[in-house]
């Protein structure tokens, strides 16, 4: 159907009133009905919006999943995911026959990782879970804030194993992979629901545009904790006793200067400091340089000669990913 604007004759009652008619065929996709209350909302770009939802956080958006054919609890969690995502706020999960274990197993596994959902009835063969988190009480800043100091802290504790010896650290370092990941599951649930609320938005004190830039800033967050488990795996394969001095201090000081540059995103991002974030940009080139310069001994294994490369591949991502979120930072800002 071809794009078309309905215009209407703004009138005049009264003192200081102004009234427009409403499209019929609006009116009745929508049931509103006489001495009706509508919502009125004055958007940024100088629109109005009218709605005959008033409070849309009470909405129940739900999606039914039949697990008959489900043979994978991989394939089944990550639809859980997705549908969490998506901002499903009830989740029904069917099937023909009486749940087989790994269908239980799965669903208890994605409300024990996911924030919110929470299973509220089940049967042999039936269960609800619903979603019990209020939008506005995990404000999308401060879950990018929670992200930071995750990613940071895994980042430089898998370092510390390195440079230690220290494959409990580096254990503990991969089992917190989780808390990254349900943070930016939030951050895209968060960000897919206001993007179709903009009331709830506007509650939340949001742009449309933040909101997407707080979705990209999640992404490159959560890869950089993937670097951080991935030095922290690779750590595991490595024997410390093999690590010449010289590589440790390269290895160190590489990490410092990435570890540099993700704070210095922050910090532009919460100065909103254009500046800083263009700065933070060009110093990327000093962290290429320093991963480049690193040596290995030939004479070592390729087991492990390839274990080390990973590690200055991952640190350097991690720098390369704090330029890619300062890059979003002057974007928002301009």
């Amino acid at each position: 159907m071809p794009f078309h604007i309905e215009t209407r004759k703004v009138q005049k009652t009264g003192g200081s009133s102004y009234i427009i008619s409403l499209p019929k065929v609006w009116i009745d996709k929508h049931g509103v009905e006489n001495h009706d209350t509508l919502g009125i909302l004055s958007q940024p770009d100088g629109n109005l919006l009218i709605t005959p939802q008033i409070d849309t956080e009470k909405l129940i958006k739900i999606k039914e999943i039949i697990v008959d054919d489900f043979k994978d609890d991989n394939y089944l969690f990550r639809i859980l995911i997705g549908v969490y995502i998506m901002g499903f706020s009830k989740i029904i999960i069917k099937s023909s026959k009486k749940f087989e274990p790994f269908i239980r197993d799965c669903i208890t596994n994605f409300t024990q990782i996911a924030i919110g959902p929470e299973v509220v009835e089940e049967s042999n063969n039936f269960i609800v879970i619903k979603d019990l988190l209020n939008p506005t009480e995990m404000p999308l800043e401060k879950t990018i804030k929670r992200m930071y100091i995750l990613v940071h802290d895994m980042h430089g504790d898998a370092i510390n194993a390195l440079e230690a010896g220290d494959k409990n650290l580096a254990e503990e370092v991969i089992k917190r992979d989780n808390d990254v990941d349900r943070l930016h599951w939030l951050i895209g649930r968060q960000s897919h629901i206001v993007l179709r609320d903009i009331i709830l938005c506007q509650k939340m004190g949001l742009t449309l545009e933040q909101a997407n830039h707080f979705q990209q800033i999640s992404r490159f967050l959560e890869r950089v904790g993937d670097h951080a488990v991935r030095i922290a795996r690779n750590v595991l394969l490595i024997d410390y006793n093999k690590i010449e001095k010289g590589l440790i201090k390269n290895i160190l000081k590489a990490s410092k200067l990435s570890l540099e540059l993700l704070n210095r995103s922050l910090d532009a991002w919460l100065q909103k400091n254009i500046l800083l974030a263009n700065e933070n940009i060009e110093h990327i080139k000093e962290l290429v340089s320093t991963t480049e310069k690193i040596s290995l001994n030939t004479t070592n294994s390729v087991e492990f000669s390839i274990a080390i490369g990973y590690i200055i591949e991952s640190i350097r991502r991690t720098g390369e990913y704090a330029g890619d979120i300062s890059e979003i930072i002057i974007n928002n800002l301009v």
